[in-house]
């Protein structure tokens, strides 16, 4: 049962990433994004993938995580893009 509510949880944590990437995307802008946020949710993600291995519980649960962490991944990505369409932006 303690599975199935973890599960839960990094689904609703996850539900936010594809819109997160798609209005950085579109946004083309770094402006209110925060690396250090960003930084934070991928290190967290990265203790949950690890506490799993380490536990050697592997379940279902542990695919959740990897997703998020691609995901945040991604919008950490488009950060660094986004910061360097900024500069280019202003140099025009």
């Amino acid at each position: 049962m303690s599975q199935f509510f973890e599960t839960l949880m990094v689904i609703c944590f996850g539900i936010s990433w594809p819109t997160s990437i798609l209005k950085s995307y579109t946004a083309k802008t770094a402006k209110g994004k925060s690396p250090l946020f960003l930084s934070f949710i991928m290190v967290g993600y990265l203790c949950g993938i690890i506490s799993k291995i380490a536990a050697d519980k592997i379940t279902y649960v542990f695919i959740f995580y990897v997703i998020n962490l691609l995901m945040v991944s991604i919008d950490f990505g488009l950060y660094f893009r986004n910061k360097k369409l900024d500069a280019r932006s202003k140099a025009v």
